[in-house]
């Protein structure tokens, strides 16, 4: 399966990974020194949620319609989410722009916080080049973003956020993810990292968290499940592996991700998993 965001934009996935992305930016933006955001697979930056790639899947009438639909007032764990999507519509309410990822992180930086985007596939590149054109706090590079880990960090702020969220367009892209991780983390030890997958089998998400918990950096796995992963032809889940989390990260998502999981129509089970508490910065 192809998780290229532009057919995807919107959906269940997407709800989830950026309403737990928007958390871990407020708490950045709880210090007033200067942080940085890298996002190694950016994508497009926006989707038009009328366009033909996102109607030929319809993910968004499940994911983000839906959650809408059903009011957020209730729960401010999501107001900064909601607070990007507010930015990226000027009908609001009504929904047509789905902000991605770098787009929300944008929304949440400060005057002196920075973002790097990169994308490796060129049409993309060059969408995400132009919708942040001028802008000083964004740089844009179309690039590898396994590569951009080594180019790019650390960051001069030495705080900050790297995003891994790739297409999985390749068969090992779990361990692409983990062999790229390590040298990472020794380049930005105490940087936040959040890694998403999607959960089709259990097996190789089981294997995925053993090796992110073998690292001995504190890390957590946040789960949300549609189904029993016991069909590897479809998209079961989604996880999110934050390394570095923010000091009670876990107990936010164990309130919030049942209540989302509840509004998004999810039949199965939301697990925050606590992979490794050693090696605390």
């Amino acid at each position: 399966m192809n998780y290229r965001h532009a057919f995807h934009a919107g959906g269940f996935a997407d709800v989830v990974k950026h309403a737990i992305l928007a958390l871990l930016l407020t708490h950045l933006r709880q210090k007033e020194t200067p942080f940085c955001v890298l996002d190694t697979h950016a994508g497009a930056g926006c989707y038009d949620l009328a366009a033909d790639a996102a109607q030929r899947t319809g993910e968004a009438q499940d994911g983000i319609h839906r959650l809408i639909d059903g009011g957020v007032a209730q729960l401010p764990a999501l107001e900064p989410f909601v607070a990007g999507l507010r930015t990226a519509n000027a009908a609001w309410p009504r929904l047509r722009i789905y902000p991605g990822s770098p787009l929300i992180a944008r929304s949440m930086l400060r005057s002196h916080d920075r973002l790097i985007a990169v994308e490796l596939h060129p049409e993309e590149a060059r969408a995400l080049k132009r919708l942040f054109a001028h802008d000083r706090q964004v740089a844009v590079h179309e690039a590898d973003g396994y590569a951009a880990l080594k180019s790019h960090l650390p960051p001069k702020e030495r705080r900050g956020l790297v995003l891994i969220d790739p297409p999985f367009e390749q068969m090992d892209e779990f361990r692409r993810m983990t062999r790229a991780l390590p040298d990472a983390l020794h380049r930005f030890r105490n940087g936040i990292f959040a890694l998403w997958y999607p959960i089709k089998a259990a097996g190789p998400v089981e294997q995925f968290r053993a090796e992110i918990a073998g690292l001995g950096r504190p890390a957590l796995a946040a789960e949300v499940y549609r189904f029993r992963p016991d069909d590897p032809m479809r998209l079961n889940g989604t996880g999110l592996i934050v390394v570095n989390p923010p000091w009670k990260l876990d107990e936010t998502l164990e309130s919030l991700l049942p209540i989302l999981a509840q509004r998004l129509g999810a039949r199965g089970e939301t697990r925050v998993v606590q992979l490794s508490r050693a090696g605390t910065a």
